[in-house]
């Protein structure tokens, strides 16, 4: 998938999850997953593409060896890991009440994204 379309894509995946983390439906996680607005998941997806492209192989690189230990299943905690950082940049509009909901998010958003990608790829 191209850049932009992914952008968009992911900003909406974005907002999907803070609308559903917003419901009753989330269970013990309501309230964990906060976007204010659709520019707010726009600059988020912008800023997550940025780290992606700058500092997420530089951290691949780094953690080769416990993602080899752990049979790749260390990439779900990198990808945690870029969505905090991607809070961190973005602020206070775009937030997540802790690490472990960090990791759902990473999860479903990386599932989503391999759904859509291959739905993409089939077009």
């Amino acid at each position: 998938m191209r850049f932009w379309p992914r952008i968009f894509v992911n900003a909406f995946i974005f907002l999907a999850l803070a609308g559903f983390f917003q419901s009753s439906l989330a269970g013990g996680f309501q309230n964990s997953f906060y976007v204010s607005s659709v520019w707010i998941a726009l600059l988020a997806s912008f800023v997550l593409a940025l780290l992606n492209a700058v500092v997420k192989p530089i951290l691949f690189v780094l953690s080769l060896p416990i993602t080899i230990l752990t049979l790749g299943l260390f990439s779900v905690v990198l990808n945690a890991i870029m969505l905090e950082l991607t809070s961190w940049f973005v602020g206070s509009n775009f937030a997540f009440s802790s690490f472990g909901t960090t990791l759902i998010i990473a999860i479903i958003m990386s599932l989503c994204n391999a759904i859509i990608s291959d739905h993409f790829a089939r077009a």
